[in-house]
């Protein structure tokens, strides 16, 4: 173990830090933490003139990593996307690592990527204290707690370009699983960084969160009105008799109670208010917010949500409908999906293109104003996506979304799907009977997706339950007051199909209170930017980007399917480029390009053709000049012994490689 004398250390000590005295963050790093730190990494036997490995793992380690840390990184990539765009243009990058500070996303600018990779700021490079030193990542790791270390305060020389300001995340136990960091350039430090990447990690803690509870009663509360729904709101989780399982950071602050003191409690004892009062009150029509007295004696206003299992739950005797968590929607996938569904908003969708921004502003004016919206659009234009920004950025966020393809249900189950029914309905229906997706949606927002291909015999039935606010499921006597907001998206023309009877006109006046228009892809200017963010957010950490040629070709195409087209599309060439992160002609499939063929007739297809033959030639010589450079690197340079190696005469090793001459 190497050792570095004392008198080095207080030296570097004793030196003064390049860091302004009105830019300093007073709590962010103290100097004894930094201190402590740099004894540490004595003790791992680092020097500071040391060049540590900065190669990353291999790419297979690495999908396993992010695959290991995939509800991190579902939750942390929407949260970075926001932080990034704060500080983008800052010589700045944003770094997402697992609890052992390996690194498995990032985002940056192209003018600091350069600097980054001489110290391999990438995925899959480890920068806990052991392998880097003192560093914002392995310190706050080490220290639990968020920490700037800036210019010379890293340990490592090699590393005083940088100034670091990260804070980790941690789950619903306390226990760290990452760590969130912005990195940049020392000389782009600013005091208000580390202030964004704390409230960046608490929003990535609260979405896990929710997510590790989605099927627990949840509270959202704070002394004042204002803070419920923000980062300053406390959250505690209670099983459905009303145990204690969890709560965030400032639930925890507000409680004013350890972890392990709350494990003993109850809501009842903690809110002085039973678990049956919270059903009575999410029943009505209008549920406002929680009155609660804590136990501490101060009063509190919150917000539940009842998403259950089971979806009914039995308090003294009665069954009480809760809303279940939300399926994903088409395209997503498991925990990913899911959390891309939780944290997509309006100013998430807007990329640029005019159409989307003036439909933004409009939908962002009837928000919470209780008036239905109606989304028309092409299939595959990303209806349901722009249904779910809308109830994320509504003042029901907290409560479910219930999404319902009223073309995909068969006709003879949509009612009690929409409904519910109670136990002996019909022939084949559930024990106890099932909770409809209409009472599922209570105290959120209930989205009908194609609702033009709704049975016209229930539309009768859907009108009257929007009119009185009430449903009665199949086989039940008694109406269930319900509160929803309604958001419906259709393909169709509504108003030809009211002419030709398939329609209600009665419904359909009672759902356009909004309507808005999404364009089809070919229609939209901000192509070039969705494309880059996709492949930034579904590369798995590695950096991707299409080349001129195709990104000529996607201009071109007329994109019949749209968004789920187009995100199909790009995920088959991100696996097909593997390491060339340079998505090309030769990564494009061929009923694509014999789609451009046809469209745009022979000649096209001649030129589409030629540029195949072209990229393929291309790629070809890319091989065979990397098989002989790593021959000539294992025969240590001898072209003879290369060219009997590969079988060629040495004249060819000449040819392939002419820089040897």
């Amino acid at each position: 173990m190497h050792q570095q004398p004392a008198s080095e250390l207080d030296k570097r000590f004793n030196t003064p830090l390049p860091l302004p005295q009105d830019q300093q963050c007073p709590g962010d790093s103290p100097a004894a933490a930094i201190e402590t730190s740099h004894r540490r990494s004595l003790e791992y036997g680092l020097r500071a003139d040391d060049r540590p490995d900065f190669s990353p793992m291999a790419r297979a380690e690495l999908s396993v990593l992010i695959e290991q840390n995939r509800l991190l990184h579902a939750h942390a990539v929407p949260a970075m996307e926001t932080l990034y765009q704060q500080i983008i243009n800052t010589h700045n990058m944003v770094i997402l690592t697992d609890a052992n500070g390996v690194i498995v996303h990032s985002l940056g600018d192209a003018d600091f990527l350069e600097k980054a990779n001489r110290v391999a700021l990438a995925p899959g490079v480890a920068w806990s204290e052991q392998s880097k030193g003192t560093n914002a990542i392995g310190t706050a790791i080490a220290e639990k707690q968020a920490t700037l270390v800036h210019a010379n305060q890293h340990y490592l020389s090699v590393n005083h370009f940088l100034t670091c300001s990260a804070a980790p995340i941690t789950d619903h136990q306390g226990n760290v699983v990452g760590v969130l960091d912005v990195s940049g350039d020392q000389r782009s430090f600013h005091r208000h960084t580390m202030a964004l990447v704390r409230m960046s990690a608490l929003m990535i803690e609260n979405q896990m969160f929710a997510a590790a509870f989605e099927d627990a009663i949840t509270l959202h509360f704070h002394a004042r009105p204002e803070f419920i729904g923000t980062l300053m709101e406390g959250i505690a989780s209670f099983s459905p008799g009303g145990r204690f399982l969890s709560a965030n950071r400032n639930g925890l602050f507000q409680l004013g109670l350890s972890f392990a003191a709350l494990q003993s409690h109850t809501f009842s004892s903690l809110f002085g208010l039973p678990v049956s009062a919270l059903y009575d009150h999410y029943r009505t029509a209008s549920p406002g917010l929680l009155n609660l007295c804590m136990h501490s004696g101060v009063r509190v206003l919150g917000r539940a949500q009842l998403r259950l299992q089971h979806g009914v739950h039995t308090l003294g005797g009665q069954h009480e409908a809760a809303a279940a968590p939300p399926a994903p929607y088409p395209g997503a996938q498991g925990a990913q999906g899911q959390a891309a569904r939780r944290l997509s908003g309006l100013r998430y969708l807007n990329t640029g293109d005019p159409q989307i921004e003036l439909l933004i502003n409009k939908v962002n004016k009837v928000l919470g104003r209780d008036i239905p919206i109606l989304i028309m659009g092409e299939t595959g234009t990303g209806k349901e996506l722009l249904a779910q920004a809308i109830h994320n950025d509504s003042p029901r966020a907290m409560g479910p979304f219930i999404a319902v393809n009223c073309a995909s249900i068969p006709e003879t189950l949509i009612e009690s799907e929409l409904f519910g029914y109670e136990d002996g309905a019909f022939t084949g229906a559930r024990k106890k009977g099932a909770v409809g997706k209409i009472l599922q949606a209570n105290g959120g927002t209930l989205f009908l997706d194609e609702i033009g291909d709704m049975p016209f015999s229930l539309q009768a039935r859907l009108l009257r339950v929007l009119q009185e606010r009430m449903v009665t499921p199949l086989g039940s006597d008694k109406s269930i007051t319900v509160n929803v907001e309604l958001i419906c998206a259709t393909n169709h023309n509504l108003r030809e199909r009211m002419a030709r009877g398939l329609f209600r006109d009665d419904l359909y006046y009672r759902l356009n209170g909004l309507v808005v228009k999404l364009p089809p892809l070919r229609e939209r200017t901000d192509l070039e930017t969705v494309v880059k963010k996709f492949l930034a957010t579904e590369s798995n950490g590695g950096r991707y980007a299409v080349s001129p040629e195709v990104l000529k070709l996607f201009m071109r195409h007329k994109w019949p399917g749209n968004f789920r087209q187009l995100t199909n599309l790009l995920r088959t060439a991100i696996i097909m480029a593997g390491d060339d992160h340079e998505i090309s002609l030769l990564h494009m499939p061929d009923d694509f390009l014999d789609d451009i063929d046809s469209e745009h007739g022979a000649q096209a297809g001649a030129f589409a053709g030629a540029d195949r033959m072209v990229a393929c030639g291309t790629r070809l010589e890319e091989m065979e000049h990397n098989v002989i450079l790593k021959s000539l690197e294992a025969n240590g340079g001898n072209v003879s012994a290369t060219a009997r190696a590969l079988g060629v005469s040495r004249n060819t090793i000449y040819r392939k490689v002419p820089n040897l001459k």
